[in-house]
């Protein structure tokens, strides 16, 4: 199965799927689907039902389920397919530690290490076979990970009869990292009773509560005159912007939050003394306090528009996602296999808040409940990411457990 695994994630990275922020078709990247087409021709060769790519880039396929197996619920498996634009995916070069030490690790030329004290999870991967980049791109371990661990789990039920199992169904998405994943997914088409995302980090991961999400966009148009006749007159347009910016409390940015505790976080700031945009996103994990934050952006740009009548500001806030344990608290029997399945494999689950968001949340409050399982991968979305062939290979083995223990 490694030999399986090891092939299969270094020829998947080195496809190129980074995805777009602020385009509006689906997918954002029409490479995406170079990675779509490899996995229906493979889906197809290993024997599975149904292989379809959409127009949306959307892969789905079906595996049926075992002969006295045909009356238990619908499991599905899902992963997506592009990685992050916060760093380059292209020409992703892997790079295989066997036998890693558990030190730092120097990626090759490029003069950055992947350090214990910034990571300090390396030491426990000593002895695996750690996999990286070079330190020029990502590794796309987020989310080829997850796709490699479901492909091989899919492929080592059709090797082996054997093996009983209830129906799997299989889609891998598009557009995850920009937020935009479920947007086209048809989940009555999917037919699921319900589904794992494998999207996660540590192999014994299972999550199942993530950050409510809202996006503020401010705009400001301020007034623009001759500096040297502006007193009285002008209202610079950027300055308001960091005004904005300055009211945001210290303590509450990612920087310095940990755990369940929210934030207010500044991802782009443009602008002149005419017109100016800021843009937030809001977290929390507690719906209240969400709700809160969104409440306090708008009060601070009312502040602004009191204190500076002549300019013009505007404050729209929409939400992206919530979080999806109010719908998992419904359904404790999902978690509850997942946990089943990780202590299989002698390990001790884990279940984290989510310090970001999944597909899965977007889906669970679709109508189909779907918690998160770790890939085996860390440090994610930049030269730093790694995982380990042991952890992917962990994955593949709880996947298997799910698709042979069925919920009735």
């Amino acid at each position: 199965m490694k030999k399986e695994i090891l092939e299969r994630f270094t020829r998947y990275v080195k496809i190129h799927t980074t995805s777009e922020e602020d385009v509006e078709p689906i997918p954002s990247t029409k490479r995406q689907f170079d990675l779509a087409r490899v996995l229906e021709e493979e889906l197809k060769a290993i024997g599975l039902n149904n292989v379809k790519v959409s127009e949306n880039c959307y892969v789905t396929a079906t595996l049926p389920a075992s002969d006295g197996f045909e009356n238990a619920k619908t499991v599905g498996f899902i992963a997506h397919l592009d990685t992050a634009p916060d760093y380059s995916g292209k020409n992703v070069n892997p790079v295989i530690h066997e036998n890693y030490d558990g030190k730092d690790v120097v990626l090759g030329d490029s003069g950055k290490v992947i350090k214990v004290s910034d990571f300090p999870d390396l030491p426990k991967l000593a002895g695996r076979t750690l996999i990286t980049a070079d330190g020029t791109t990502l590794l796309g371990a987020d989310d080829k990970a997850g796709v490699t661990a479901i492909m091989t789990a899919v492929n080592y039920f059709m090797n082996h009869p054997e093996e009983k199992h209830g129906e799997i169904r299989i889609c891998f998405t598009p557009d995850e990292e920009v937020g935009r994943g479920p947007e086209k997914f048809d989940v009555k088409a999917f037919n699921a009773d319900y589904a794992y995302t494998v999207d996660g980090d540590d192999e014994s991961e299972v999550a199942y509560e993530n950050f409510n999400a809202a996006t503020c966009s401010i705009k400001i148009d301020g007034v623009n005159v001759h500096p040297g006749e502006a007193k009285g007159i002008m209202v610079n347009a950027a300055y308001l912007a960091t005004e904005i910016a300055q009211m945001i409390p210290k303590k509450e940015i990612p920087a310095e939050t940990e755990g369940r505790e929210g934030f207010y976080h500044l991802i782009d700031m443009k602008g002149d003394i005419a017109h100016a945009e800021i843009t937030y996103i809001l977290r929390d994990h507690d719906k209240d306090c969400f709700e809160e934050r969104k409440k306090v952006m708008q009060e601070f740009c009312d502040k602004i528009s009191a204190k500076y009548p002549t300019a013009k500001v505007s404050c729209e806030i929409k939400d992206s996602y919530a979080n999806m344990i109010e719908i998992m608290n419904a359904h404790p029997d999902i978690v509850k296999l997942a946990k089943e399945a990780i202590e299989a494999q002698g390990l001790t689950p884990i279940s984290r808040p989510i310090r970001g968001g999944t597909d899965g949340a977007q889906l669970s409050f679709m109508g189909l409940p779907c918690p998160n399982l770790g890939t085996g991968g860390y440090g994610f979305h930049g030269p730093f990411e790694h995982v380990t062939l042991e952890g992917i290979e962990t994955v593949v083995k709880e996947l298997i457990y799910i698709g042979k223990n069925p919920l009735k």
